[in-house]
């Protein structure tokens, strides 16, 4: 059983930048970041597939920056220009097998328990 840790999470206002941290306790090989604000569903922000494809979800492009360290079983997300509307839960996620779902909860393996990040103007 692999546990992941986030880490980095807090308040910071309106343009500022935050950056999340989360360590495996285990080799992982694909690993996401996801956020739930409050009233709506979980969302994935950000994910690392196959041959280092990464992805994001259209509202965090060229705000939001995800890496992985392989040898370090660590991922982080880099948040610039934070929004109002980032403000949720984020949570780490890690997957054994890619099927070619990025953003299906049910093919995420492993999940971190959270890190809050609020974004006030």
């Amino acid at each position: 059983q692999v546990q992941l840790v986030e880490s980095g999470g807090g308040s910071v206002q309106a343009g500022g930048s935050l950056r999340l941290s989360c360590a495996a306790s285990g080799y992982i090989r694909y690993m996401a970041w996801f956020r739930q604000a409050p009233g709506k569903e979980r969302e994935g922000v950000a994910a690392v597939g196959p041959s280092g494809l990464i992805y994001y979800t259209y509202s965090v492009k060229g705000r939001f920056t995800i890496s992985q360290d392989n040898a370090k079983n660590t991922a982080t997300l880099q948040m610039n220009s934070l929004k109002d509307e980032d403000t949720a839960m984020y949570y780490c996620a890690a997957r054994i097998v890619w099927n070619g779902s990025v953003w299906g909860e049910k093919e995420y393996n492993y999940w971190g328990q959270g890190t809050q990040v609020t974004v006030s103007s």
